[in-house]
């Protein structure tokens, strides 16, 4: 039998294609069918019936428990997040001294000291945000060597690399929880029941910004 999919003979896209991820919940949602099958267990007797009932028990633990994986892990995100706004916020006035900054550098700093964010509080607008920050500010420390040169810069641009790897893992973690609850909550019959009864939709993973994408596709070297 042939395969359904040939890279050798079927057709293909030369110009490649880009993806994106989707914003949109989608809710779990059961038939008559699901009805049916329950009703036909208690038909069956009384221990088919209650069988299932402690099953359904346990796929609803098991989503609260997972529920609190997801918390766990996006509070990973944040507080990775956190300890960059912190160096930025320590290294910006050691530059600023020694050099005259880019206003938008200084009005994102500005919003850090006053514990918001700017624009928007979500996660991912907030990581955005600071890369922006970040990607402006290090660029003119590079300009000027003996700046570069000063240890707490040197410092804490060696830390912000590191908690840009740290960032990346934790995202991926994330997004490993999210597509577990978004495969469990679809797992008939006794986790998508459960997941329609209280009334549980699929979440959306992290997604790179339009910025970062169009950063990814440039030329570096």
């Amino acid at each position: 039998m042939a395969n359904e999919l040939n890279e050798l003979t079927d057709a293909a896209n030369p110009a490649g294609r880009d993806v994106h991820v989707i914003e949109k919940q989608l809710p779990v949602q059961i038939g008559f069918g699901s009805v049916l099958f329950e009703i036909a267990l208690w038909v069956l007797g009384i221990l088919p019936g209650l069988i299932f009932l402690f099953m359904k028990v346990g796929a609803r633990n098991y989503f609260r428990k997972l529920q609190q994986k997801l918390q766990t892990d996006a509070s990973q995100i944040d507080n990775y997040l956190e300890q960059r706004v912190r160096i930025l916020q320590n290294v910006t006035p050691l530059v600023e001294r020694a050099i005259d900054l880019d206003k938008d550098v200084m009005k994102a700093v500005a919003a850090y000291r006053g514990g918001g964010h700017p624009d928007d509080a979500a996660r991912n607008a907030v990581s955005g945000q600071l890369d922006r920050t970040f990607g402006r500010l290090f660029p003119q420390v590079e300009a000027y060597p003996e700046l570069k040169a000063h240890a707490a810069i040197a410092d804490a641009m060696r830390q912000n690399s590191y908690l840009q790897k740290e960032i990346t893992a934790a995202r991926s973690l994330y997004n490993d929880t999210i597509n577990m609850w978004n495969s469990d909550i679809y797992d008939w019959p006794t986790k998508m029941i459960v997941a329609a009864r209280a009334g549980y939709t699929t979440r959306i993973p992290f997604a790179a910004s339009a910025e970062v994408k169009e950063q990814a596709r440039s030329i570096f070297f």
